[in-house]
């Protein structure tokens, strides 16, 4: 496991029938060693911006990812966003999120949607807002709304380093 990763701990589950879905308790990979998160994210539930930013910019564990497949059957990998907002939950507890516009194509084909997160430190607050856009024949999981929603939600959150990495092992 790389240096500065997330590692989920199945100790200390509370109340969750699975436990790759519990954020009970983290475990970081520093260097050789493993430290408990005792003084890392949970600690307190306002932190300064820059820490709360340094967490958020750790590597997602790869057991929190899933892929799927697109209509050409590319294959995307991408964090679930009940999983996002449990990440952030723990490491920016008084977080909170908004959809901001909701717009219909001329054509009635697709839905895009602007959701704004906003992180609250100690020091500072900032926002960082997304576009997700769903097509409305879609018949899949959810209605197209819920689906650029969700789409707009993780991408705010990338803005914050939240994920990111998975957008350039596209690249690469």
């Amino acid at each position: 496991m790389a240096s500065g990763c997330l590692k989920l701990s199945r100790d200390r589950v509370f109340g969750c029938g699975r436990w790759k879905r519990c954020y009970s308790k983290l475990k970081y990979s520093e260097g050789e060693g493993e430290g408990e998160g005792e003084g890392g994210p949970s600690c307190g539930i306002s932190r300064p911006l820059s820490d709360i930013l340094k967490e958020l910019n750790k590597k997602v564990p790869d057991s929190l990812i899933q892929t799927r497949l697109e209509k050409d059957r590319f294959p995307i990998r991408y964090v679930p966003w009940h999983l996002v907002n449990r990440i952030l939950n723990l490491h920016a507890p008084e977080w909170s999120g908004e959809v901001r516009n909701i717009t219909y194509s001329p054509d009635a084909k697709s839905v895009s949607l602007v959701y704004r997160v906003t992180l609250y430190g100690t020091d500072a607050e900032i926002f960082r807002e997304s576009t997700g856009t769903a097509s409305l024949d879609d018949t899949g999981y959810g209605d197209p709304v819920q689906k650029a929603e969700a789409m707009a939600f993780r991408r705010a959150c990338a803005r914050f380093g939240l994920g990111l990495h998975l957008y350039h092992e596209d690249a690469s």
